[in-house]
């Protein structure tokens, strides 16, 4: 039977909090979620506390957590050193864990051998989002092995629910697709790609806090679905009731044409990314994956047309994708 723990979610309505919220609850921990208030597509659920305070703001969140005191706390919103020190002084001696969601995005590019591990170096050359999460990691082991600060580090990689289409462009490709159009896929297509649903992220995370062997230690978390990127577009198109005409295009050409999209391209999509979780199923035996990408994407396409608003086709995107698919073409 789960010990019921007392847990502070900083975020709380991204795909990945949102989803460790729920879980949480499920499993009988009383959870208190942190953030500006702001409206999300995820509603907290029933009987969790909400504090509305600014993480960029001390004083905002010195006043929302005075005299509190938490089992664990995990922080989903830190993304530089100096955010996860601060983090640091404000809950040592307040808590009993304090888990920070890193990326694996952080393990080297490209990755030397396959599957990666958490022994598998952190380097990212391409994305300094990346570079950043390792960073912060970086703070918590010094910590750690200093004083004794309760740091666990968690690495998901691409986690989605329905709302986070996958592709280049998201909703522009699904419309694309139903209009006949092609669409881009970087790459030749059977690279492969560790995509894992917010549901079973939830499980391996939940499962670590106010776990004692997860102190000093570092998990990904990812599911085992590995399926190439054709087959990402391909159940996505057959969702959407097409079969999609997909035009490969080369990682590099894509990163220079569409500059804002090389670094998580070129620095995390374009390599084949297997994983290992053997040492998260070690504490976390129930974790495992429950949701893969083809069932995925019908409840993506489902979502969407269940909410017309947020059919949204880029322009710029869709005038690049028509261009990208000369280029490929015309070779």
């Amino acid at each position: 039977m789960t010990t019921s723990r007392s847990i502070l979610f900083l975020g709380g309505t991204g795909v990945i909090s949102a989803a460790c919220v729920r879980h949480a609850v499920d499993a009988g921990h009383r959870v208190t979620v942190l953030n500006r208030g702001r409206s999300s597509d995820r509603a907290l659920p029933d009987g969790v506390e909400h504090l509305v305070a600014d993480l960029r703001d001390p004083s905002s969140l010195d006043t929302a957590l005075a005299g509190r005191e938490y089992d664990a706390v995990a922080q989903f919103l830190a993304f530089t050193p100096d955010q996860v020190a601060a983090d640091v002084a404000r809950f040592e001696g307040r808590t009993g864990q304090y888990l920070f969601v890193s990326s694996a995005s952080a393990y080297q590019k490209p990755p030397a051998r396959l599957p990666v591990r958490e022994t598998t170096p952190l380097r990212n050359p391409f994305w300094q989002y990346s570079r950043d999460k390792a960073a912060c990691e970086d703070v918590l082991t010094g910590v750690y092995r200093e004083r004794g600060f309760p740091a666990t580090v968690v690495r998901p990689s691409h986690t989605y629910d329905e709302t986070g289409l996958p592709t280049l462009f998201g909703w522009t490709d699904v419309a694309r697709m139903r209009a006949g159009k092609p669409v881009v896929v970087h790459g030749d297509g059977t690279s492969l790609w560790t995509i894992t649903h917010a549901r079973d992220v939830a499980v391996g995370i939940v499962g670590l806090l106010g776990h004692p062997a997860a102190l000093g230690e570092a998990f990904t978390v990812t599911g085992d679905h590995a399926p190439t990127w054709d087959q990402v577009y391909t159940w996505l198109g057959r969702a959407a009731g097409v079969e999609p005409d997909l035009v490969h295009v080369a990682s590099e050409t894509i990163a220079l044409a569409a500059p804002d999209l090389g670094p998580a391209l070129m620095g995390d999509k374009a390599h084949s990314m297997v994983f290992d979780t053997t040492r998260l199923r070690d504490l976390v035996p129930s974790f495992g994956t429950t949701v893969t990408y083809d069932e995925g994407a019908a409840a993506q396409v489902a979502w969407f047309d269940a909410h017309p608003d947020r059919q949204v086709v880029d322009p710029d995107a869709d005038a690049l994708s028509d261009r990208l698919v000369a280029h490929a073409r015309a070779l």
